[in-house]
């Protein structure tokens, strides 16, 4: 691939340790914006991320391994480490998503690294935090949901604790470690110096919870799963047509009155069931009914193009099909189409958030082997020749 690299993130190296998906995911949002991630996984096996994804072609690593270039090290023994340990010396930001205490066991830990090299940034990302009683406990993405309140919320009223279709914890998670990185590389234009950045998976899904805990500290409220909807939120509610499912958000006075204009019943935004916020949310699913009874005469065509006459927040229910035929994707470009090693052209999500004057990009293929850059980038930055390399290939290191 030959794009060119005007991310605002070109000038910075990141040296990617951990597998699966928040610590990577991570590095995927930094090389989108420019910077050079180095990659490094176990040898031979690499990041399980290789084998994830759903149908007989796994193709989600070609996503959240773009913009990368790959080396492998043992960082199990103490060659491994001390390889990576100099790759670290040439780098601005250090991604990990080890359990916590691991990267000490290495010789790798904070105290460390940043005695060492003082403008280091560091993200680590783990279950807990790397403080408090359980910082050594194991944590994976759907654990931090659960506990953060993500999961008790989600689902049907009547039945247990459901999850979204995807790793919704990792990629909070990762999503605050790259804002961590982005604050403490500004931190560091000003002091020179480096910093750790503490994500825990729990409390990133915390952080999107809305008034989820004070309206218990005020109220002794809980909040309960309400399936498709936002209790006391409405109309705000998936709807069925003839032809398939359409999404509104009436939610307010305004909107609601022009969705009974829509509807035809223009009698209705004044009706006290329903002319408020909260006197909506108090009829909230003879509301919903209402609507739903309408939208059931009608398609998908016919509702899009009331609500867009009408000026209402509205929309189909895309899955992927959809999403690679609406003119509004291909005009902004949300989707992108990647030549990869392993699989030929790819389509995939494009670098987001969008810059106006140092736009991310695609630049890289996820690479397809393990260690695949292991000449090129520990001969470039730490000038190793040939004979070291098969002499440590020899050895298991790398």
């Amino acid at each position: 691939m030959t794009v060119v690299n005007t991310g605002a993130l070109k000038d910075i190296r990141v040296v990617e340790l951990g597998q699966l998906l928040a610590g990577p995911f991570c590095g995927q949002l930094l090389g989108d914006m420019g910077a050079d991630v180095i990659k490094v996984e176990p040898p031979v096996t690499g990041d399980p991320m290789r084998e994830w994804g759903q149908g007989d072609q796994k193709v989600q690593w070609e996503v959240i391994a773009r913009n990368k270039r790959s080396v492998s090290a043992n960082l199990r023994v103490p060659e491994g480490q001390a390889l990576v340990k100099r790759l670290i010396a040439q780098a601005d930001v250090l991604i990990e998503n080890f359990k916590p205490g691991t990267m000490e066991k290495w010789g790798l830990g904070p105290d460390i690294l940043l005695a060492e090299f003082p403008g280091l940034i560091i993200a680590r990302m783990s279950g807990y935090g790397q403080t408090g009683p359980y910082s050594n406990r194991a944590g994976f993405g759907g654990i931090g949901e659960a506990m953060g309140g993500w999961r008790y919320i989600v689902g049907e009223p009547n039945l247990p604790p459901s999850r979204m279709g995807v790793s919704i914890g990792d990629t909070l998670t990762a999503t605050y470690g790259c804002m961590g990185v982005l604050a403490a590389l500004h931190e560091r234009d000003r002091s020179g110096k480096g910093q750790v950045i503490d994500a825990a998976l729990y409390e990133s899904v915390l952080q999107v919870m809305e008034g989820l805990v004070p309206e218990y500290d005020r109220m002794g409220l809980i909040r309960e799963r309400s399936g498709s909807v936002l209790k006391g939120i409405a109309p705000s509610n998936v709807y069925s047509c003839k032809d398939g499912e359409f999404m509104i958000g009436a939610n307010k006075d305004s909107l609601w009155k022009r969705l009974a204009d829509a509807m035809g019943r223009p009698e209705l935004g004044d009706d006290p069931r329903y002319a408020t916020h909260l006197a909506r949310g108090e009829n909230q699913d003879e509301l919903d009914a209402l609507i739903n009874d309408w939208t059931k005469t009608l398609t998908v065509d016919d509702v899009d193009t009331l609500m867009i006459e009408h000026s209402i927040p509205a929309g189909r229910v895309y899955r992927a099909p959809d999403m690679l035929e609406d003119p509004h994707f291909q005009a902004r470009e949300a989707i992108i189409e990647v030549e990869t090693e392993r699989f030929g052209p790819l389509k995939m999500q494009s670098s987001f958030p969008k810059f106006s004057a140092t736009p991310g990009s695609v630049r890289r293929a996820a690479p397809s082997k393990v260690g695949q850059h292991n000449a090129e980038i520990y001969g470039e930055l730490l000038g190793l020749g040939a004979a070291e390399l098969d002499a440590m290939v020899e050895k298991g290191v790398i």
